[in-house]
């Protein structure tokens, strides 16, 4: 891979134009509910969103935050993690992830973490096999509004 660059996406516009690949991550959320919760998420809970641009084109896209609790300390928390359809199995995901990776580190976090669905396999191995993950735990949810 060249030509491939990591940007932090702030403004509506920026964020706004990160939807199309976010969608393929988030389908549930409208373009305007997407950008809401990123710009609340930005505000009052250290969320931050990168793109990686392979020249001109957006290919991947993570969004993540700062967190700290008594389990893992100071972390950052991967809410958010996808690469186009359209590049996959590229190394664009590693790419990104490694990038969040060094943040953590230049930001003096001693972990990173993140969830992922059931039944998503090919992130499972991804995240095991290909990026080195540990699996470590199960996430629970209770909603109190409907699916």
């Amino acid at each position: 891979m060249t030509g491939s660059e990591v940007i932090e996406l702030r403004t509506a516009e920026e964020i706004k134009s990160a939807y199309p690949v976010m969608r393929e991550l988030r389908s549930h959320l409208s373009e305007e509910q997407y950008v809401e919760l990123v710009q609340e998420a930005m505000d009052v809970d250290r969320y931050h969103l990168f793109a990686l641009y392979a020249g001109e084109e957006m290919v991947a896209v993570t969004g993540f935050k700062e967190m700290t609790t008594l389990y893992y300390g100071r972390f950052v928390w991967v809410c958010d993690l996808v690469t186009s359809s359209t590049h996959r199995s590229q190394g664009y995901g590693e790419e990104l992830l490694t990038f969040v990776e060094d943040w953590a580190q230049e930001h003096g976090m001693e972990s990173i973490a993140l969830s992922s669905g059931i039944s998503r396999l090919m992130a499972h191995r991804f995240y095991e096999g290909k990026v080195d993950y540990d699996r470590v735990s199960y996430v629970y949810k209770k909603s109190f509004t409907e699916e």
